[in-house]
């Protein structure tokens, strides 16, 4: 599979697009293109394969399962990882869990990304603090968007660009030089790394009310003899019935108080 300058270009703005701090289309904290199954999803239909690029991006998601950003910081970025692996993945022709595997260290290069985009952007800040002494209501929706908007796009765009561009030939050598056990190996690694993920999701079922809940899904799942889409869309319409009651109950509860 070969890469043209548009595609590349293209793939460099859904990483863009999921970077937290893009407010266009995809919402304020972008959570939803950040997802690698999403990204590379997206991705796949840039390249021309949306179905292999969707196997290659939930590959490389089982392990960003339990991934949360708080406090401005970021141990890692899924987006990078989604966007630049699956793209990479599908231009060398790897498999979905070594593919998965080459992208948890670009998940770890993203977070230079990340503390480039928050540093310079303070900067932005007391600009806008200063026009607002002057009282100058146009210059700080400006610096709000702009200036920040352009300079994210340079330091995510471009570099995935040419990455995708010059470094698919890079990463296709790279997996003929590691053909054989090597490659073995690191896709041994990839189908250990979602382990990872679930377990920190695991975690989670301590809370009050959860561990039932998916004791219930398991048991539905193992012997209901149903898909995986069908049990999904039960699961939604029973949480949206759990959450009603809920909030109708503690409305209830606090109205009595």
């Amino acid at each position: 599979m070969s890469v043209n300058v548009l595609q590349a270009f293209l793939i460099g703005c859904v990483y863009y697009m999921g970077i937290s701090g893009t407010p266009w289309l995809t919402s304020n904290n972008s959570m939803a293109m950040m997802r690698p199954m999403v990204s590379g999803t997206v991705v796949g239909l840039i390249l021309g394969d949306p179905v292999q690029g969707c196997i290659i991006g939930s590959a490389i998601n089982l392990p960003y399962l339990a991934f949360i950003t708080a406090g401005g910081t970021l141990p890692m970025d899924p987006g990078i990882a989604g966007t630049l692996g699956t793209a990479l993945g599908l231009l060398s022709g790897v498999s979905p869990t070594a593919a998965a595997a080459l992208a948890i260290p670009l998940g770890l290069l993203g977070t230079v990304v990340w503390v480039v985009h928050m540093t310079v952007d303070i900067s932005f800040v007391h600009m806008a603090d200063k026009a607002a002494e002057e009282a100058n209501i146009d210059r700080i929706n400006f610096l709000h968007v702009v200036p920040p908007q352009v300079f994210v796009a340079l330091i995510t765009i471009v570099p995935v660009m040419v990455a995708v561009y010059f470094g698919a030939d890079y990463v296709t050598g790279l997996v003929e030089l590691l053909d054989g056990r090597p490659l073995e190996i690191l896709s041994l690694i990839g189908g250990i790394l979602p382990a990872l993920g679930i377990a920190m999701n695991l975690k989670t079922l301590n809370s009050e009310g959860v561990l039932v809940f998916f004791i219930l899904g398991f048991m539905f799942s193992m012997y209901s003899g149903l898909s995986i889409l069908p049990i999904s869309v039960f699961a939604a319409i029973l949480s949206y019935i759990y959450t009603k009651f809920t909030i109708t109950s503690n409305g209830k509860e606090g109205e009595a108080r």
